[in-house]
């Protein structure tokens, strides 16, 4: 695999693609089914470690054949939760998200939760804000797409499971759909314990870890396996990019078969 390097932009705009998308599988979509070209992401440093998952989720759609555009854009805070981007964009505050979610004409805002980070230790506080930033989402016209993280150390109150049943509410409740990221870690982690997917400080991503979670959210996005896409991040072998690229798809299609029926 050849690696691709993405400029450091606010937004990134990525090779043209035709009118009707064309899938890597050959698929070719008509115009109800017209797939998202303008996202974007709000979350804290989950999001933008590494350089920023939405720059890889851009690079990943820009190696299909033909090349996909995705404009992307970072809506970011260090150490966020929704409950937090949603109180700095309240009047009194400075600009935050939910002023770019109105401001801009998005198909797709992806919500990057971080449960562990809610000090009162409570999944409430990020079902609340889920709910308040989906109805933001859809007043705009957009769609919503979760983006579930991972338990780590420093914040041990909640496990995985129980960040799985948190965004299986909110699924059920908002018909959104999750990039079920942190499942994909755990499976990941499963099967080559050798490949680390969160970094020296246990919490924030490793190189692996953030293009694996990038490719589940193209999965997730595209309904379409990151397979066989030639953009590799930097600092990740193109054998394990191969693996995580698997491991994405894998992940996505399990989580999709899951869903309870309403």
């Amino acid at each position: 695999m050849q690696k691709f390097r993405m400029p450091l932009i606010a937004a990134v705009v990525v090779a043209l693609v035709g009118g009707l998308g064309v899938a890597a599988t050959g698929q070719v979509q008509s115009d109800e089914e017209q797939e998202p070209g303008s996202l974007l992401f709000v979350g804290n440093s989950f999001t933008f470690f590494n350089g920023g998952v939405e720059k890889q989720v851009a690079a990943l759609a820009a190696a299909e054949s033909p090349a996909r555009e995705l404009v992307v854009t970072p809506s970011t805070v260090p150490g966020a939760t929704l409950k937090r981007q949603y109180q700095l964009s309240e009047p009194e505050s400075s600009s935050g998200a939910l002023d770019d979610i109105r401001a801009a004409d998005h198909d797709v805002v992806v919500l990057q939760g971080d449960i562990p980070e809610n000090y009162e230790h409570d999944v409430a506080l990020f079902l609340e804000y889920a709910r308040l930033f989906d109805q933001e989402v859809k007043e705009a016209g957009a769609e919503t797409v979760f983006f579930m993280t991972w338990p780590y150390a420093r914040l041990d109150w909640i496990d995985l499971d129980g960040i799985v049943d948190a965004h299986r509410l909110i699924e059920a409740e908002t018909g959104a759909k999750v990039a079920p990221v942190g499942v994909a870690m755990d499976k990941a982690l499963a099967e080559r314990p050798e490949l680390a997917m969160l970094g020296s400080d246990a919490e924030h991503e490793s190189p692996a870890g953030t293009y694996l979670a990038a490719a589940t959210i193209y999965a997730t996005l595209f309904a379409r396996s990151p397979e066989g896409l030639d953009f590799v991040a930097d600092n990740v072998a193109p054998d394990d990019a191969a693996f995580i690229q698997r491991v994405a798809w894998e992940t996505v299609q399990e989580w999709n078969e899951d869903v309870p029926a309403n």
